[in-house]
């Protein structure tokens, strides 16, 4: 299985703190979202993982550097990193589509990198017997920011920020921006986002090219309900306090009861 991180942008709306680096290295109790991803990532037994880099690019490489994870991890540049997310999509379309090859290809993880979760999160998608699934968390704050995802007789039925008056639905959530395509999903969404491109469309978001997919054959996905997992996309300076104050405290917590039952269970077996 390959995953994909989206990295490339600018973080405006955080500030100082979006101007000096990526938003992947923020750091959080000493850890950087990036090396928590790799973390995650590494302990769900991801072969490969590609990043589409743009802004500080040199800053992401000299972090997968000090990490070690040069050996598995691989950079896209997306020189056009500030219009929209759809063209960091675009610029990794080949390791999209390769996955369309029966002896190349594998299921894709495609991420957003601002985003600080729990690892249960990330094992879910890896687990799901959903060949193209969404997260979805029932447990968030109306308004425009959240990306909704809507369902309506167990089938997602919209997957946007703004959702069109009198659209009928049973409840909403919120996507974690993290995703699992299989082969043929990954190869429409390279060729929709190759679309996006020559259409002049170059300031999208990368959610309206899995938008238009989801549209056309809702019954090829599902989702995953994460309600009750820790997680945070970081976008604004509160996200930043919120993420060390509430979301890391809980994912720690999850972490070491995990590290304990392990440690009793290697006692057990000896």
């Amino acid at each position: 299985m390959k995953a994909i991180i989206l990295a490339a942008g600018v973080g405006r709306r955080l500030g100082k703190d979006g101007q000096n680096q990526p938003k992947c290295l923020l750091k959080f109790n000493g850890k950087s979202l990036l090396e928590r991803h790799l973390n995650n990532l590494r302990h769900c037994q991801i072969d490969e993982l590609v990043i589409a880099v743009g802004y500080e690019s040199q800053k992401i490489q000299e972090e997968i550097k000090a990490l070690g994870a040069e050996n598995w991890v691989s950079t896209v540049y997306n020189s056009d990193y500030t219009k929209g997310s759809v063209i960091s999509l675009w610029a990794v379309r080949q390791h999209l589509a390769a996955g369309d090859d029966i002896l190349l290809g594998d299921d894709i993880l495609l991420m957003d990198a601002d985003v600080l979760c729990d690892r249960r999160i990330i094992e879910r998608l890896v687990k799901t017997n959903i060949p193209n699934s969404f997260l979805l968390d029932r447990d968030f704050e109306p308004g425009d920011e959240p990306v909704k995802l809507c369902v309506r007789d167990n089938y997602l039925v919209e997957f946007r920020k703004q959702l069109a008056p009198g659209l009928t639905y049973d409840f909403a959530g919120e996507s974690v921006g993290f995703f699992r395509f299989g082969s043929a999903i990954a190869q429409r969404l390279a060729t929709r986002t190759e679309q996006y491109v020559t259409d002049g469309l170059e300031n999208e978001p990368y959610e309206e090219a899995i938008r238009d997919l989801l549209l056309e054959t809702p019954e090829t996905f599902g989702y995953e309900d994460i309600t009750g997992l820790p997680w945070l996309e970081i976008d604004f300076p509160q996200d930043i306090e919120r993420a060390q104050n509430k979301i890391l405290p809980q994912i720690e917590v999850a972490e070491n009861i995990l590290k304990e039952n392990t440690g009793v269970r290697s006692q057990n077996s000896v």
